[in-house]
């Protein structure tokens, strides 16, 4: 099954284990993004969201205009080409919401960081080692 076999949810309201703050109450109704599922499944397999969090709260705040975006995919859905439909899938719903910029954080040694590369992300800056990157949409 490849990734055009992934299907997109807006989010509704989402029940999360204890997590990072950015991805505590996930689903909440300020945040845009997507939920993984696979076709003829139903359960998800991963999330990409973004949120608008208060001043100078994670790594990757930019200002109070600038979500920060987190994503996650279950291990055995990783390195298949699902992430970067997420994430694209999730821009575009950020797009569509009036959105300009979006930031995230990720360590250098990540593969992933790639994967952000790839959708438009670059590298702005350093933050407690770790790359800050920025989309404009």
């Amino acid at each position: 099954m490849g990734p055009a076999a992934c299907g997109f949810a807006p989010f509704g309201n989402v029940a999360t284990a204890p997590c990072t703050p950015l991805c505590r109450r996930l689903g909440a109704c300020s945040d845009i993004g997507v939920i993984a599922n696979i076709e003829g499944d139903g359960a998800p397999i991963g999330a990409c969201w973004m949120r608008l969090v208060p001043d100078g709260m994670g790594l990757a705040y930019i200002n109070e205009h600038t979500p920060q975006l987190g994503i996650a995919l279950l291990p055995s859905w990783q390195h298949k080409g699902y992430g970067k439909l997420m994430m694209l899938a999730a821009l575009d719903a950020a797009r569509q919401r009036g959105i300009k910029q979006v930031s995230l954080t990720v360590h250098p040694e990540n593969p992933a960081a790639g994967m952000y590369s790839s959708c438009g992300f670059v590298q702005t800056g350093v933050r407690n080692s770790y790359l800050l990157m920025q989309v404009t949409l």
